[in-house]
């Protein structure tokens, strides 16, 4: 059953006199439970499209189906309150607020939700950090934190509400092997045990292998869409 419905989806930007079109009219469909992952050349529209999907921007035409709704002309506040619900984020960078600790980290969904009293909030982060492995350094800040934990408090972060989708750009371009496959393993057991779907911005074929589907994206089209298996 597709969870996600793309139709014709295109996206341009202007720079001074030049338009930009990062997408040039995707349509795909990503069902419940998949893991997808993404690949193609720098400026093939890899991360617009994965903005796209995790409703950080809207396409300048076409449609965007999500469980049947279209979130194409939904009000930002909207917008806003169904991706705080339905997504959990992992970036590169990690984008750990600085000034707070791991566990303050990964409340901040709860946060936004309001859906929770303060000290179940905790109780839940902490429950998550405790499951990355993080439970000794839930009072750590960022800072103290080796880049393989700060990725595991971004991954904690994205999963602590249970979110329908898991969206990561790029999510082990930082690390070194030994700790690209721990944060790949941990991606594997969201996917199989709680049934989230993932989709994975990697420009690694040995990250992209470990997906069930692969995007080619080249010249902001999807030239390629096959199982992750059939990687060369």
């Amino acid at each position: 059953m597709a969870l996600i419905e793309l139709e014709d989806v295109r996206k341009s930007y202007q720079l001074g006199q030049t338009t930009v079109e990062a997408l040039r009219g995707i349509s795909l469909s990503i069902d419940f439970g998949q893991y997808v992952a993404i690949m193609g050349p720098s400026g093939s529209g890899k991360t617009t499209l994965l903005n796209i999907l995790g409703c950080l921007d809207r396409p300048s035409s076409g449609r965007y189906l999500l469980d049947g709704q279209d979130l194409t002309t939904l009000p930002a506040k909207s917008l806003a309150k169904l991706r705080n619900e339905k997504f959990g984020f992992v970036f590169q960078h990690f984008n750990l607020l600085g000034g707070a600790s791991a566990v303050e980290n990964v409340e901040l969904p709860l946060i936004y939700s309001w859906l929770f009293p303060r000290r179940r909030r905790r109780e839940l982060a902490a429950g998550e950090l405790k499951g990355m492995g993080l439970e000794e350094r839930a009072e750590h800040n960022p800072d103290q934190l080796s880049g393989g934990e700060q990725q595991r408090v971004a991954i904690a972060r994205a999963a602590v509400n249970r979110p329908t989708i898991i969206v990561a750009d790029a999510p082990t371009a930082n690390l070194d092997a030994k700790t690209m496959r721990e944060v790949l393993t941990l991606f594997d057991d969201l996917h199989r045990q709680h049934g989230l779907t993932i989709v994975m911005v990697t420009h690694e074929p040995g990250v992209a292998r470990r997906a069930h589907r692969l995007l080619l994206l080249r010249d902001g089209q999807v030239v390629k869409d096959s199982t992750a298996g059939e990687l060369g």
